[in-house]
């Protein structure tokens, strides 16, 4: 596996594992009110986790293309 999946993968578990814990602990509980900087945390960690996607997709991208031997 390249650098770029790998790296796509830690993005996407690090990501989806704060949102599920997020979800479960913040949302589905009671508790304290949720701050604004919880909220901002939950924003960034969905797009953590689009931009974690996006680099996986493109490295199976180049490396589909590497093998029809199509290199840019």
């Amino acid at each position: 596996m390249d650098r770029q999946k790998v790296t796509g993968w830690i993005l996407v578990v690090v990501a989806a594992g704060y949102l599920l814990n997020f979800l479960k602990v913040r949302l589905l509980a009671e508790g304290l009110p949720i701050e604004k900087r919880e909220w901002v945390q939950f924003a960034g960690m969905i797009v953590l986790l689009m931009i974690g996607t996006i680099n996986v997709r493109m490295a199976a991208m180049r490396e589909q293309r590497r093998k029809s031997g199509q290199l840019r």
